[in-house]
């Protein structure tokens, strides 16, 4: 146990009391909250107070069972998804569904319910949750799933860790012909061309994301690079397994201007040209195309000490192309935007309470902290509002409550959830005292 200063990934700090063992179930005990590798980029794995007890998963990384006929596993809740890679696809296994950072726990991945370029084929990880073994607030312990108190099975898959401490958890992982990606990349013009793009490759490619370059206007705004791929079949794929990724760390914490319109444009420039050929089809290792950023290490450090956040929000299909472009101009127009923007084709919504994907297009842009960044989240929320859209949770840090009731209609029964599981509220993080009125 220490007394800690927590950071999120946008490099948010909060005090707090980190308990941090192997033993999760002893440690979880008259704890509030659970916390994995910290990568939430607002305060969602902060401590509401700095007196709270906050368990620390990341030694609780057991695997427990593992049946080599149907890929379904079972294990401890701080089981990253770097060695869930590490330890499985050598073996012909990957996940479902994996983000877009390997640096996650198993217990973050339920409570965020992630999802990834395959969104419109697998839907989020709960989706591939088979049960829940539990430490409620009462500090009993339960199993839940699909059938067994489906209640808290469903407002824990994405519930942010509000209902209770993921113990352990069960789910299927799927088999893969090769450990090679066969992945299409094309360079695309704007906004609607992108939006068209994405449209003819979702039938054809079980994984797709773009890039694009969110501080053009005009003609060209939003063009970017569509990447589409599938897993090699063995006779496409190089006969030995890929070699591990090279990791850089970002040496210095660079000052805040380092990064501004001017720096941002350039990088956007290079980014696109540098795709010299309109379409290439490449064979590629799972770790660049699932997870670019994480070959430079303490890479949020770019923002400097003001620290970032990520809007990440859904866009409905009904919306149509127009909201997308309307939502894009109104991003470069308020000077919210920066060298990271990624835009994904969402297919239904799923069964966790607060699951954050609905069929659409989503957005994710990092944004730097300034003065005017709560005005600039703000109208960004009232456009999504009135669009019929929702942001995720996991990346949030400035959305108003009165917002995210008006954008989220399962609300209350997540409400009803936690009132049945936690009527004391024993269970909070700043995030929730910030959106939900959690006391601290």
């Amino acid at each position: 146990m220490s007394e800690a200063i927590l950071a999120a990934w946008g490099r948010l700090s909060l005090p707090g009391v980190e308990l941090l063992g192997e033993d999760l179930e002893s440690l979880s005990r008259c704890t509030t909250l659970s916390r994995g590798m910290g990568r939430s980029y607002g305060d969602s794995s902060l401590p509401a107070r700095g007196t709270d007890r906050v368990v620390s998963t990341r030694l609780a990384n057991r695997i427990l069972a593992f049946d080599a006929r149907t890929g379904v596993v079972r294990a401890e809740a701080g089981l990253s998804l770097v060695e869930i890679n590490r330890l499985f696809m050598p073996r012909g296994f990957f996940p479902p569904v994996t983000p877009g950072t390997k640096f996650v726990t198993l217990g973050g991945m339920v409570a965020s319910d992630v999802h990834g370029k395959n969104h419109h084929r697998e839907g989020c990880f709960g989706a591939h949750v088979r049960s829940m073994r539990m430490r409620l607030a009462d500090d009993s312990i339960v199993t839940c799933s699909p059938t067994e108190h489906p209640d808290l099975f469903h407002a824990t898959i994405g519930g942010m860790g509000l209902l209770g401490h993921i113990l352990e958890v069960e789910f299927a992982l799927h088999r893969i012909p090769s450990p090679w990606i066969f992945m299409e990349s094309e360079r695309v013009h704007d906004i609607d061309e992108f939006l068209a793009a994405l449209g003819r490759a979702a039938p054809r490619w079980p994984m797709t994301m773009g890039w694009i370059d969110c501080l053009q206007r005009g003609r060209s705004m939003g063009r970017g690079i569509l990447m589409a791929g599938r897993w090699a079949e063995p006779h496409e794929a190089p006969k030995a397994p890929p070699r591990a990724a090279a990791e850089l760390t970002f040496p210095v914490e660079l000052p805040n201007w380092a990064l501004n319109p001017t720096t941002a444009s350039l990088f956007n420039m290079a980014y696109y040209w540098r795709h010299t050929q309109q379409r290439v089809e490449t064979i590629v290792a799972p770790e660049p195309f699932f997870y670019p950023l994480d070959a430079i290490l303490h890479w949020n450090r770019v923002y400097g000490p003001r620290g970032f956040t990520q809007y990440q929000c859904v866009l409905p299909r009904a919306a149509g192309p127009a909201a997308v472009r309307e939502f894009m101009d109104r991003l470069t127009s308020l000077g919210g935007a920066s060298p990271l923007c990624v835009i994904k084709d969402c297919g239904p919504e799923g069964e966790g309470l607060l699951s954050f994907p609905l069929e659409g297009t989503s957005i994710a842009v990092d944004m730097a902290i300034s003065p005017d960044i709560q005005r600039i989240v703000d109208r960004l929320n009232e456009f999504v509002i009135a669009a019929g859209g929702r942001i995720y949770l996991t990346k949030d840090r400035f959305t108003r409550p009165t917002h995210f009731r008006a954008m989220e209609p399962r609300l209350e029964r997540f409400f009803a959830a936690r009132e049945k599981w936690d009527p004391h509220r024993r269970l909070r993080s700043a995030q929730s005292v910030r959106l939900f009125g959690d006391r601290a």
